[in-house]
């Protein structure tokens, strides 16, 4: 158990690591970034901040040698960075990094414990996209292996004119074909340093422009449904990996059940609304897990819990939103606006 007092160290600068850094300062932790010069916006609130390369190996070494334990806040942190923290003190494992990084990979581990993802296929080249498509038919996407997040590095495949005009980048591919689903939904778990496994209720997420504009609770049918199996999925890939924090699975809810979108080793967008929406927010529960503590209570605390990002300039108007009764503003001091850019996100709850 990390003592009171202890010190923190996170990987990465953005707003997750914010509000990680918020939550451990509540219980008395005091936390530290490390991330390449940006709008590291970790930085209003923790004690230090390393502006450094991810490969800048003297000053990897100097955030350890501060750090009772390490975490990170974000899937791309580069897995050597998280494999140069000293053993036994970075939680989760960095072998979440490698398995969680690429897409194929990813799908291939989940599937070996029995789970079902979208048809897909490694594609290396024009070649192969070509067969991919021959093979899966279209709609489809067509992904990176690699980094990409909130609809950046996808590309949809609607028909073979697509393919012409697309000028394909000299990276690793995916092609995944279309999966005809009724709702979209998130299993985000907790597991402490014991084993011990807690669930937070399965918000409906929809997306716009391949980003996340809200989560809403009660989820409704079908995903009440089939959140059972796909909580007995993610427990098996945490177990598997030996997990230690938050970890999130997105699924998509179709007539055949469950099928397995991608997961995130990491506390998660759609998990916000649990800041005042339940008894445990998912950032306090990964700072009780990396810290040795016991897990606190994800019961939801209300009969109905929105989340709703503010994206780009909304976050200009945002404050208007709290004259709605039991409204809670997030904004991630973010300095610069921009199209598509997560600047915050509100959360209403009815009681």
């Amino acid at each position: 158990m990390l003592k009171r007092g202890g010190t923190i160290g996170i990987l990465g600068g953005g707003q997750l690591g914010r509000m990680m850094a918020m939550s451990a300062a509540q219980l008395g932790y005091r936390c530290i970034a490390y991330a390449p010069e940006g709008d590291t916006v970790a930085e209003q609130v923790c004690g230090d901040v390393f502006a450094n390369k991810w490969d800048d190996t003297a000053a990897l070494a100097a955030f350890a040698a501060q750090c009772d334990v390490v975490t990170w806040e974000f899937e791309n942190v580069p897995v050597a960075t998280a494999q140069a923290m000293p053993e036994g003190r970075i939680f989760p494992h960095p072998r979440a990094l490698e398995t969680a990084q690429d897409r194929l990979s990813e799908k291939r581990f989940v599937e070996g414990l029995g789970g079902t993802a979208a048809a897909h296929a490694c594609v290396d080249g024009r070649a192969d996209l070509d067969r991919a498509v021959e093979r899966l038919g279209v709609p489809g996407i067509l992904k990176t292996r690699r980094d990409g997040y909130d609809g950046k590095g996808q590309w949809r495949i609607t028909s073979a004119r697509d393919i012409e005009g697309l000028n394909l980048p000299d990276l690793p591919l995916i092609y995944e074909a279309f999966v005809e689903f009724e709702a979209e939904f998130s299993v985000i778990l907790v597991r402490g340093q014991d084993g011990a496994i807690r669930f937070w209720d399965s918000t409906r997420n929809t997306h716009d422009d391949g980003i996340l504009a809200t989560s809403a609770l009660p989820a409704g049918q079908p995903i009440a449904d089939q959140v059972a199996p796909a909580r007995d999925l993610a427990q098996q890939v945490a177990d598997a990996l030996d997990y230690v924090g938050v970890l999130t699975l997105e699924f998509f809810a179709t007539a055949a059940g469950p099928v397995f979108n991608e997961m995130a080793p990491r506390v998660h967008n759609s998990g916000h609304w649990s800041i005042e929406g339940a008894a445990t927010s998912q950032f306090e529960n990964h700072i009780r897990a990396v810290a040795g503590l016991p897990l606190g209570d994800t019961d939801t605390v209300a009969k109905s819990v929105t989340m709703t990002n503010i994206i780009g300039a909304d976050i200009r108007d945002a404050y208007a939103q709290l004259d709605t009764a039991d409204t809670h503003l997030h904004d991630y001091g973010k300095a610069e606006v921009r199209a598509g850019r997560k600047m915050g996100h509100v959360t209403r709850l009815v009681r």
